[in-house]
């Protein structure tokens, strides 16, 4: 290539790269308007705290550590030889990117831009599992261990070349890296907190507790789907050529397709099983449509990306109800939508992708719900036994906004002891 066109071609990587970058940095918003509107009001500035705080200690523990883990100097395909090196800056100089005749085609602050917000993704998806009866400070020293060290390992095996790499699994934006990884920590500290109180009763019966704000969740859930257009468009990770550029323009169409289809199919399965048209999942059936696709947007036909995000728009209705039954209690379905659908997208790769095979796909499914299910439920186990997980009785009854944050979310509106059974 010559060197105008290098140039060009790098700049033009590194923007879009960087744009990418922010649509998912959008995304935090999105989880925290979704989280805010899924919860009871007593519960919502807590939330909100949780989301920004999740944000800023993944990007702090990502720079340190986490990068340097995840895309290391060397290692041997299981464990990382660490490089300590980013946290003090540098980048590609311009006669490196000229010498390597259009090999480096990307900045690496840019590419650290664009993999921080990823590590912030899986650790929103635990916000909203443990929701209305987690300790806040317990949750947060959590979220320093998940996007310190046990999401950047799993992803150095995929996508720092590691084993996973090696054996030929397909994980194409994070179905697996990312949402599997997330609910998998999820579905631990869930397992050890135990249910909100009046959730689950003695008899068996299981008691709706609505959200506050449908309205709030119906925005989220758009941001997230707006936000998934970087997710997904920016691991193609070039635009700057014809053949990458129609790639791009191909994902973002399947991403919007497999959330529409996703989306339909979960309101027609709602309708069919409660009679009525269920907005919760309906918006749901959204982002389990996005989940799914996320691991190979790629390669399916429009129609196809449709029909897998259908599939998992199914999935996650029958997902939620059975995790209810089995008094699984994850008030805003991140689990189902996540883990469950996230299996899903990992096992339909093969569907249209000559490339992958099943036997990569399961191995990889386990390995990634193994590593972090258990790494995951040792830290929980361990921040139980130093402070505890789980706000008192009194502090769930007032809501822990008052308890955790000493402030309401809508203090006009409702009051902490006045508003206790909201």
């Amino acid at each position: 290539m010559e060197e105008p066109t290098i140039q060009l071609a790098y700049a033009l990587d590194t923007f879009y790269f960087l744009v990418s970058g922010a649509l998912v940095m959008w995304m935090a918003a999105g989880f925290s308007m979704l989280e805010a509107g899924l919860v009871r009001a007593k519960n919502t500035a807590e939330i909100l705290t949780k989301n920004v705080a999740l944000f800023a200690i993944a990007c702090i523990m990502y720079m340190v550590i986490g990068y340097g883990i995840m895309y290391p100097n060397g290692g041997n395909g299981i464990v990382p030889d660490i490089n300590w090196t980013f946290m003090f800056g540098g980048d590609n100089s311009v006669e490196d990117v000229l010498a390597s005749g259009g090999d480096t085609y990307y900045s690496v602050m840019a590419d650290f831009f664009f993999q921080v917000v990823f590590v912030a993704t899986a650790m929103s998806i635990v916000s909203g599992a443990v929701a209305e009866r987690m300790k806040l400070w317990a949750f947060l020293l959590f979220a320093i261990i998940l996007t310190g060290f046990i999401y950047p390992v799993q992803g150095y095996w995929k996508w720092g070349g590691g084993w996973l790499d090696g054996v030929g699994f397909s994980d194409f934006a994070g179905s697996g890296i990312v949402h599997l990884c997330g609910a998998s920590a999820a579905l631990a500290g869930v397992l050890l907190l135990g249910a909100r109180k009046g959730k689950y009763g003695k008899d068996g019966s299981i008691n709706a507790i609505p959200g506050a704000n449908l309205p709030l969740a119906t925005l989220g859930t758009f941001i997230l789907w707006l936000g998934w257009f970087g997710f997904n468009g920016g691991s193609q990770l070039v635009v700057s050529n014809i053949s990458d550029a129609n790639a791009v323009a191909a994902v973002f169409v399947n991403t919007n397709m497999a959330a529409a289809g996703g989306l339909v199919f979960a309101l027609i399965t709602a309708r069919l099983i409660f009679g009525k048209a269920d907005l919760t999942m309906a918006l749901n059936g959204a982002l389990a449509g996005l989940v799914a696709i996320t691991a190979e947007p790629l390669t399916p036909t429009p129609l196809a990306a449709t029909l897998i995000g259908g599939v998992g728009g199914v999935i996650v209705v029958f997902s939620i109800i059975a995790l209810d039954k089995l008094r699984i209690d994850d008030p805003v379905g991140a689990i189902s939508v996540h883990g469950v659908v996230g299996m899903w997208g990992l096992l339909a790769v093969p569907i249209t992708n000559p490339d992958a095979g099943i036997v990569p796909q399961l191995i990889g499914l386990v390995t990634i719900f193994a590593w972090v299910f258990i790494t995951s439920i040792i830290v929980w186990l361990l921040i139980k036994l130093i402070m505890g997980i789980r706000v008192s009785e009194e502090e769930e009854y007032e809501g822990v906004d008052v308890g955790e944050c000493g402030l309401e979310a809508y203090p006009e509106f409702v009051g902490s002891r006045g508003g206790a059974g909201l």
